[in-house]
């Protein structure tokens, strides 16, 4: 195009092709940034498998150092603050997954009841499956419970808690009981279960056996209780 007799060139077309080249630009972006955060969680689901592996009858969490534990896990203890604030940190996220990992299990049970089963005998075998198979994961819930550090006296009640609240639920649900005996229902229960699981972790097979079935005799016990004051409460409305 010519303008006042000179030869005026036009402004560059981007065409599509820059468009192409600006969105392949945003998706490796997104791409790596993807790729970043699942080795971010991949290497702290590490160090939380490497504080699990190292808690045993002998050692609990608080004689835990942040270096053994970034060893355990294969990184400079440098790299362990780009996961957790502290070791704390790091203590109640153990906490958390230990309860959340716990009540996925009695969920399960509870659905196997669902089909067919015992309620009591069910729960009770659930527990100790729990119990045999994540020993450690249960030695931090019953050493925190009672131990010197207030956030995780909480962070273990709360779980506990959590606990007795699905189980007061099903109670409700399942035997027409008011909330608050439900409660006490679910309490009284879950106090017994705990209890036995803190002696089955220094028993052989045979007395983890003879201590469930006296469980499931306890808690049968419990159970025939609620359901005669349960059924005293409805006499006495009619």
């Amino acid at each position: 195009m010519r303008v006042n007799g000179k030869k005026v060139g036009d402004k560059p077309d981007p065409g599509p092709a820059f468009g192409l080249s600006s969105g392949l630009a945003n998706l490796k972006v997104t791409v790596f940034v993807g790729i970043r955060a699942q080795q971010k969680e991949k290497t702290r689901r590490t160090l939380i498998e490497a504080a699990f592996s190292q808690l045993c009858a002998n050692r609990s969490f608080s004689n835990l150092s942040l270096r053994e534990v970034a060893r355990e896990a294969g990184i400079a203890p440098t790299s362990f603050y780009r996961h957790f604030r502290d070791m704390e940190e790091l203590g109640l996220t153990l906490v958390d997954e230990g309860g959340l990992t716990l009540r996925q299990l009695m969920r399960q049970a509870r659905q196997r009841i669902a089909g067919g089963g015992s309620v009591i005998s069910t729960s009770v075998q659930t527990f100790m499956e729990f119990v045999e198979n994540n020993p450690n994961i249960f030695r931090l819930l019953l050493r925190e419970r009672s131990g010197t550090s207030a956030a995780f006296r909480q962070a273990v009640a709360r779980e506990i808690q959590h606990f007795i609240a699905e189980l007061t639920d099903y109670l409700e649900a399942t035997t027409q009981a008011p909330r608050e005996e439900a409660y006490i229902q679910a309490e009284a229960m879950v106090t017994i279960v705990f209890s036995a699981g803190a002696d089955a972790l220094d028993m052989t097979p045979e007395e983890c056996k003879a201590l469930s079935e006296r469980t499931i005799s306890q808690l049968r016990m419990i159970a025939m209780g609620a359901e005669v004051q349960n059924r005293k409460r409805h006499e006495s409305l009619t």
